[in-house]
C-alpha cells in the first residue's frame, strides 16, 4: 500500500490498515458496500444503500467494480476521519464488539504494529472442519483434535503439517507427503519449509498469498492463519461444482439456456441456483439472491434440508415452529445434524448473514446430498477443464484478480483481468484511462471488444509473439487463441521477475535459463545436462531433482527417486520434483503430468522458477 497517497502519519496508516482489514469479512482484498455500510452504521453514520454505493463509487478509481482496494479505501479512509472522525470513533466500537478478538501484527510480510480483528466464528468452523476431515490422518494424530473453543487452531498449525494436509484434502495430491517434514518434535527450520512448502503449494491451486509469510503462519498470525485457511477450504468445497462430477446440474439451465451457459456461473451462482431449485420443488414460493440476509431466518434452508435428505434420515419442518429466529437457526442445524452437515456455521452466524460460513455451509451440503438426477432424455456435452486451462487459471487466481477466475474463457472477455495481469508483468504499462470498466448495456460487447483490442495491443508493445491474435477471439472466448495470449502472459511475468533479479540490461530467455541450468548442474559435479525444454531425458525429472540438490544442498533424499523404468516411477519422480522444488521457495505451477509428458512450456516455467530462487539465494538484497 502506498503511503503517499493522502496525508496521513504512520499512526494513522496502521489504524487505517486495521480498519481495512476488520471491514474486509471475507479476506477478499476489497471493501464491498454491504462491508462499508456495516462499518459505517458501527459509528452511527447509518446511510441508504444508494450513498454507500455513490461513496464507493467516487473512490473506485482503478476498475470501476464496485470494490475498493487498499488504496482506493485510504482516500475515502482520509475523508471521513477528516470530517467525522471516523477512525477514534470506529476502533472503539470494534474493541466492544463480543464476536472479535484483536491482534497485533508485527511480521515483515505483514504491515507493521497493526492491530487486526479475528472472529472467532471462524476459528470454531475452521477448527472443527480440520477435526472432522484429518482425524484419520496418522501423521495428524498428534495435533488433533484442536479445541474450537479456544485458540488452539494457532499452535496446532504451527508446525505446518496440518496445513499440508489440508492443501491435500482440498486438491488431492498437491503436496507429495514424501516432502513434509512429519517428525513429531522438528526444529523451528524444518517447521519452516514446511509452511514454505504449504505456501507454494497453496498457491499453485489459485490461493493469494501476498502478504503472508512463512515466519506469520509459525507465530500463529491469526487474521493470516484464518485468511489462508479460507482460500483452502474454499477451494476444496467449490472445485466439484460442476457438470463433470454432477451431470445434474442442467436441471438448474434456465430458459433459453444451453450447458455452457453453466460454465459462465461461479460456483456460488450455481449453488444459489440449486438452493432456489430445491425450494420451488418444495412449493415454496420463495427464492434467495445471497447467502446474507436472504438466509437469516432459517426459513429457506429448513425447506432446503428437507427437500435434499434422504426419507429415512429423520429430518423434518419442526424448526418453522419456533418464532424466534436464534432458535429456529439451533433447530434448523440440529436437523442438518442428523444428515451429518452440521459444519461451519453456528446460529449466530446464520440470524446475522455471515456471507463467507454460510457459502460454506451450503457448499458442504450440495457435495454431500445434491439431490439432482440427471433427466435420461439429455444428451451430455462432456466439458472438463485441461490441465492447461487448470495451470493458468490457478496462476492467475494466486496473482489476486479480480473477478476471481473460475472459468478461463467467460471470465477474461472483458479484458479486465488481463488489464490487471500486465500491471503485474510491467506495472504501470496499462491506460486506465482507455479501459472501460463499466459497461452501457446498449454497447456492452462493441466496449468489451475495445478492451480486448486494446489487450492485445498491450502484447504487442511487450513484445509478446500474437500473431493471428485479435481482440475479437478473446471476447468470443476462442480457447486456441485465449490460451496463447494467457501463456504469453504467465511467460512474460516470469521472465520478467527473471530479468529484473538478474539485474540484466536486456531481456531473460530461454537459451539464457537453459545454460544457467547446465553451468549449475555442472558446477554442482552433477552428470544429468538439457538440450532445450523439449528434452525428452527430462521426463525422468533427474535433471531437476540434481538443480535442486545444486541450489539447496542435501534436501532431496535421492533414496527416494526412481530408477524410472515404467510410467508409475517417472510420475513418482516429477511428484516429489515438484513438491521439492515448491519446499526450496519455487513458485511452481506445473502438474507432474508436465515433466513425463515433457510439455516445453511448462517444464520452462520450472526451470525459470529455480533459476530465480537461485539468484535469490544468493543476491539477498532483492528478496
Amino acid at each position: 500500500m502506498s503511503r503517499t497517497t493522502v496525508d496521513l502519519s504512520h499512526e494513522q496508516i496502521d489504524e487505517l490498515v486495521a480498519a481495512f482489514q476488520t471491514m474486509d469479512n471475507d479476506h477478499s482484498g476489497f471493501i464491498e458496500a454491504s462491508e462499508l455500510q456495516s462499518a459505517l452504521e458501527l459509528v452511527g453514520m447509518k446511510l441508504p444503500g444508494y450513498e454507500v454505493r455513490d461513496l464507493i463509487n467516487q473512490y473506485d478509481s482503478k476498475i470501476k467494480d464496485g470494490k475498493l482496494d487498499i488504496d482506493e479505501f485510504q482516500n475515502l479512509y482520509a475523508k471521513l476521519r477528516r470530517e467525522k472522525d471516523f477512525g477514534i470513533k470506529y476502533k472503539k466500537q470494534v474493541v466492544t464488539r463480543k464476536d472479535i478478538e484483536t491482534h497485533g501484527g508485527t511480521s515483515h510480510a505483514s504491515v507493521e504494529g497493526t492491530t487486526h480483528t479475528v472472529k472467532k466464528a471462524e476459528t470454531t468452523a475452521f477448527a472443527e472442519w480440520i477435526n472432522r476431515n484429518l482425524k484419520e490422518d496418522p501423521d495428524c494424530k498428534s495435533l488433533l483434535p484442536i479445541d474450537p473453543e479456544t485458540d488452539d487452531l494457532y499452535k496446532c498449525v504451527r508446525n505446518g503439517i496440518l496445513i499440508c494436509k489440508l492443501i491435500n484434502c482440498s486438491v488431492p495430491d498437491t503436496i507429495d507427503e514424501r516432502t513434509i517434514n512429519l517428525d513429531e518434535k522438528i526444529s523451528v527450520y524444518k517447521m519452516h519449509e514446511n509452511h514454505v512448502l504449504a505456501l507454494n503449494s497453496a498457491s499453485s491451486i489459485g490461493c493469494n498469498i501476498v502478504n503472508i509469510g512463512a515466519q506469520d503462519l509459525m507465530d500463529g498470525k491469526q487474521h493470516l492463519v484464518l485468511g489462508l485457511l479460507w482460500q483452502v477450504i474454499k477451494i476444496g468445497l467449490l472445485s466439484d461444482i460442476n457438470l463433470m462430477n454432477h451431470p445434474g446440474l442442467v436441471l438448474l439451465l434456465e430458459e433459453g439456456e444451453e450447458q455452457a451457459d453453466l460454465l459462465k456461473l461461479s460456483p456460488e451462482q450455481i449453488l444459489i441456483r440449486w438452493v432456489n431449485y430445491h425450494l420451488r420443488n418444495a412449493g415454496i414460493n420463495r427464492q434467495i439472491a445471497n447467502f446474507g440476509g436472504d438466509i437469516k431466518d432459517s426459513e429457506a434452508y429448513s425447506h432446503l434440508l428437507n427437500q435434499i435428505s434422504p426419507k429415512d434420515s429423520g429430518v423434518s419442518l419442526a424448526p418453522m415452529s419456533e418464532n424466534d429466529d436464534t432458535m429456529r437457526a439451533e433447530a434448523m442445524l440440529c436437523e442438518a445434524d442428523k444428515i451429518g452437515c452440521r459444519s461451519f456455521v453456528g446460529p449466530k452466524d446464520v440470524v446475522t448473514g455471515n456471507v463467507k460460513l454460510n457459502l460454506a455451509f451450503v457448499a458442504n451440503l450440495f457435495n454431500t446430498y445434491p439431490a439432482l438426477v440427471p433427466p435420461e432424455d439429455i444428451e451430455f456435452v462432456e466439458i472438463e477443464e485441461t490441465r492447461e486451462e487448470k495451470t493458468y487459471r490457478n496462476w492467475m487466481n494466486s496473482m489476486g484478480v479480480n473477478p476471481f477466475v473460475s472459468y478461463l474463457y467467460n471470465d477474461l472477455k472483458d479484458g479486465h483481468v488481463i488489464f490487471q495481469l500486465y500491471d503485474h508483468i510491467k506495472p504501470g504499462c496499462v491506460d486506465w484511462n482507455k479501459v472501460v470498466k463499466k459497461f452501457n448495456k446498449m454497447r456492452v460487447n462493441f466496449e468489451k471488444l475495445e478492451n480486448c483490442n486494446y489487450a492485445v495491443e498491450l502484447g504487442k508493445q511487450c513484445k509478446f509473439s500474437l500473431v493471428g491474435i485479435g481482440g475479437q477471439d478473446i471476447l468470443e472466448g476462442n480457447e486456441t487463441l485465449t490460451l496463447a495470449l494467457v501463456w504469453q502472459l504467465m511467460r512474460g511475468y516470469t521472465l520478467s521477475l527473471l530479468t529484473k533479479i538478474s539485474g540484466s540490461d536486456s531481456p531473460i530467455n530461454d537459451k539464457a535459463i537453459t545454460e544457467w541450468a547446465n553451468g549449475k548442474l555442472k558446477e554442482g559435479g552433477k552428470k544429468t545436462s538439457l538440450r532445450s525444454f523439449q528434452d525428452t531425458s527430462l521426463n525422468d525429472s533427474r535433471a531437476i531433482l540434481d538443480l535442486i540438490d545444486c541450489i539447496k544442498r542435501n534436501m532431496v533424499n535421492f533414496d527416494l527417486v526412481k530408477d524410472c523404468s515404467n510410467e508409475e516411477e517417472r510420475l513418482s519422480n516429477a511428484k516429489y520434483a515438484i513438491s521439492m522444488a515448491r519446499k526450496i521457495g519455487a513458485k511452481v505451477y506445473a502438474l507432474p503430468e508436465d515433466i513425463v509428458e515433457v510439455k516445453p512450456k511448462m517444464v520452462m516455467t520450472i526451470f525459470a522458477c529455480l533459476m530465480f530462487k537461485d539468484l535469490q539465494v544468493n543476491k539477498p538484497q532483492e528478496d
